[in-house]
């Protein structure tokens, strides 16, 4: 068997290339020859199918619209990468979290300071309050502020970027549980804490270590994965009141790399095996 697998042209550093190692050991033990390719380059060929490790989803569906199966699909990327559209897909599904507002759109930079919206939001999630911009990786684009002058100061640097406020979820200050899905089962989990943030990213100074999820864990990320069309995902869950699961992220592109340091786990052979599988399965 013959694949791509695709990566941004712009991330070419050490993190992404340790990656693309796993990857391509992964497939030889699996016998698929797989090549890499930039989102810039159009080889002569992709082969039977594509591993889009990218969230350029444009050049995901004009390949799907040409025939080649693309793992995750477009639409899925898509829906990953935008957290309020996250948000909105699990919400139609149930899919329990913490309250979540999505702050009206904006077109352009905008002072905050008088807007009517901030004390509604107030009134529904409280203090300390959870900033995210939609779009954001590894915990970077992720804040928690404690009063209306740091929520003005917060949303005004990220604006007009499309952002969300939650509710914290005070029970799991510091710690929550990374689970790996592929082709609707768990493969690997690791749990995350940090002793001085209210974030677990490991990206974020985290620790972590090997972690059995209790079966409602387990459960919720694969509903989760299913709802936004996942084939794989690295699904993040917090501790709610009485350790309660809720989602707090998923990842269509998840890094694979500390959770195979964590566990042992190569979680690129549970991926390629189950793209091989579906390959051959459409035949």
């Amino acid at each position: 068997m013959v694949g791509t697998l695709i990566i941004n042209h712009g991330l070419s550093g050490e993190k992404y290339m340790e990656q693309v190692a796993l990857y391509e050991e992964a497939a030889a033990r699996l016998g698929i020859s797989l090549q890499v390719c930039t989102n810039a380059q159009r080889p002569a060929s992709f082969g039977e199918f594509v591993l889009f490790l990218d969230k350029d989803v444009i050049l995901a569906r004009t390949l799907e619209l040409a025939g080649i199966p693309v793992f995750n699909s477009a639409f899925a990327i898509a829906l990953c990468d935008d957290k309020a559209r996250t948000y909105l897909a699990l919400a139609e599904q149930e899919i329990p979290m913490p309250k979540t507002l999505v702050l009206p759109m904006t077109f352009f930079e905008t002072d905050w300071t008088d807007n009517p919206f901030l004390p509604y939001a107030e009134a529904e999630l409280g203090y300390p309050m959870v900033v995210k911009e939609a779009c954001g990786s590894f915990g970077w684009q992720v804040w928690l502020v404690s009063c209306r002058e740091e929520l003005v100061e917060r949303i005004n640097s990220i604006s007009p970027k499309r952002t969300l406020l939650q509710s914290f979820v005070a029970s799991s200050k510091g710690r929550d549980v990374r689970i790996n899905v592929v082709g609707g089962k768990a493969v690997a989990s690791m749990y995350r804490y940090s002793e001085t943030d209210f974030r677990a990213n490991i990206s974020s100074g985290g620790s972590m270590k090997p972690y059995t999820p209790t079966a409602e864990q387990e459960a919720l990320a694969i509903r989760a994965c299913k709802a936004l069309g996942l084939d794989f995902g690295g699904v993040d869950l917090l501790f709610g009141e009485n350790d309660t699961p809720l989602l707090c992220e998923v990842n269509s592109n998840a890094h694979i790399k500390n959770i195979l340091t964590c566990t042992g786990i190569n979680v690129a052979e549970h991926i390629l095996a189950y793209i091989r599988e579906k390959c051959e399965a459409s035949e």
